[in-house]
């Protein structure tokens, strides 16, 4: 009978292994990567701050020993280089030469950083001071951390070990490092394989490659995954499929015989009719100088080839998700915009242009206006009218009307300012200023009566309008704040409104103020005084129409 088999020890936790590699990469790299950023900073800071030749080279042999430093630890921490050490008999000797070799640079960088501190601080050198203070602090922090990362070095500090074959004194500090890293992993799940994007929508793909046979594979996997493939061997190719289709993504490569991916890049990235496309490069030269600009260009990403599949599905995925998001915030971003214009559209239907623009600047309306006019206009007969039409058809002559009213406005620039009933009125010299008011108003006075003349004619309707101007000063804001208006108020308001309502039917009445702006272009029938309510006596004029050119 057979001894029965021994149990087959657990598989080790590769992904724990490898996290917790990284963990201690991280703790232990910070401080190199300080030392390292400081020395480069102070070498180009220090050659525009006069410090001597001398200090100089001392700022290079930190340079250099962080350098140095920089590899032993990258080393240390390799898993294929642990993997052979732990190998290896003479452990302990390494050890001893391991701690020796790290030590060494570290002293330079010590060394050389507290004399240049004294010389610094000597010399004024602020600036630099503070920034070797830093360094060496960093230097004195890895120093301390040298025990500690020779152990973990040599593979002695393994996760998986039981706690009590660790080293008492190292023992929470170990598990405090593995609980870490195992937290984070908890939180990520594994990949469990090339399929973990399929619920990707699918998207319009073209890749560019001079290479059949990595076409071929791109659009294999990427077509498995759903998407809607097009190639193009080489540059030119590319531009014009690019001008003929819409694409959600474009997967580069950088080395191609006729237009480099990089000139492609550019072109696309300068062009706004493409610019919004996402570009991922793909390329055998992985150098940083070539990714960094590409990524200054403006690519998405940057694959190394030969690239991982599943890699390069999540990549696709991220880079697509952020297209469908950047089209999204564009489609709202229009239809807000279309929003605005349609809610700017009815505004202006209420307030002026230059009154709007200033409300969304948050200004208070209230104005003061030394001198504009003011036309009030009525329509006389229009209250026995009502009395024998239909709603429908009484809001439908009165709006036939009102709407020439309008136009003219505009087209003479006076500002509509309200309609009470069949009331219409207008100023003429606001909200801009103008010296031609009371030559405008007087126009859009004689527009207005023949208008109605014409309506008259037109429906065989008995109907008539009166009108009255008068020029004054007036104050003119927004009021309210629920369906607010642009309204004037003023002396000069009440009187043009006791111009019209004084004034006869079918004519148009003014003041003696409108009548001495407008007698040299005008001409004028003396109605002579009256009495106007809550005004007393006032002179008056009768405006017949506009003088002919070149006549007295």
């Amino acid at each position: 009978m057979s001894p029965p088999a021994t149990p087959a020890a657990p598989a080790p936790d590769r992904r724990l292994e490898k996290a917790l590699l990284t963990f201690v990469r991280q703790e232990f790299s910070a401080p190199v990567a300080t030392i390292l950023g400081f020395a480069e900073i102070m070498l180009e800071d220090a050659a525009g701050q006069g410090v001597g030749d001398a200090s100089m080279d001392d700022l290079r042999r930190i340079h250099a020993a962080g350098l140095q430093l920089k590899k032993l630890v990258d080393d240390l921490l390799d898993p294929q280089v642990q993997h052979a050490r732990m190998e290896s008999a003479d452990i302990d000797s390494f050890r001893g030469k391991l701690r020796h070799d790290l030590r060494t640079p570290i002293n330079a960088i010590k060394g050389y950083g507290e004399m240049l501190l004294e010389d610094a601080q000597d010399g004024g050198f602020t600036a630099l001071g503070e920034d070797l203070g830093k360094l060496l602090a960093a230097a004195q922090r890895l120093l301390a951390q040298i025990d500690a990362l020779v152990e973990f070095g040599q593979g002695n500090f393994n996760p998986m070990d039981d706690a009590a074959s660790a080293r008492a004194d190292d023992a929470p500090k170990r598990t405090a490092q593995a609980a870490i890293a195992s937290g984070v992993l908890e939180k990520i799940r594994a990949l469990t394989g090339a399929t973990d994007h399929k619920d990707t929508p699918p998207a319009r793909i073209l890749v560019v490659d001079d290479t059949a046979a990595n076409r071929d594979l791109l659009s294999r996997r990427l077509g498995r995954d759903g998407h809607q493939v097009t190639v193009a061997d080489g540059g030119r190719a590319a531009l014009a499929l690019i001008g003929e289709s819409d694409f959600d993504l474009i997967l580069l490569d950088l080395m191609m015989p006729d237009i480099s991916g990089y000139e492609l890049l550019c072109q696309l990235k300068t062009d706004p009719a493409y610019q919004h496309i996402p570009v991922i490069m793909i390329s055998a030269f992985d150098e940083i100088d070539s990714v960094v600009r590409c990524i200054e260009a403006g690519a998405e990403d940057y694959l190394s080839k030969p690239f991982n599949p599943v890699l390069l599905q999540a990549r696709l995925a991220a880079s697509l998700e952020k297209k469908r998001l950047r089209d999204r915030e564009k489609r709202y971003i229009a239809e807000l915009k279309t929003e605005k214009e349609r809610s700017e559209a009815l505004l202006l239907n209420i307030l002026p242009k230059a009154i709007m623009e200033r409300m969304h600047q948050g200004e208070n309306i209230a104005d003061r206006f030394r001198e504009v006019t003011v036309l009030f206009s009525d329509l006389v007969g229009f209250t026995a009218l009502a009395s024998r039409m239909s709603p429908a058809a009484l809001v439908d002559f009165l709006n036939s009307i009102f709407s020439t009213f309008d136009r003219l406005s505009i087209e003479l620039g006076v500002e509509k300012i309200k309609t009470i009933g069949d009331a219409y009125m207008v100023v003429a010299g606001l909200p801009e200023p103008r010296a031609d008011h009371a030559q405008i108003a007087a126009r859009m006075a004689l527009a207005m009566r023949e208008a109605v003349a014409e309506s008259r004619r037109q429906h065989g309707e008995d109907l008539q309008i009166r009108i009255g101007l008068h020029t004054g000063a007036v104050v003119a804001g927004i009021i309210g704040t629920h369906k607010f208006v642009y309204d004037v108020w003023g002396d000069t308001v009440n009187t043009a409104s006791r111009m019209e309502s004084h004034g006869i039917a079918n004519e148009i009445q003014v003041s003696a103020a409108t009548h001495a702006l407008l007698v040299d272009g005008f001409l004028f029938q003396p109605r002579g005084t009256l009495k106007v309510k809550g005004k007393g006596m006032m002179e008056t004029f009768l405006l017949r129409g506009e003088r002919a050119v070149g006549t007295a």
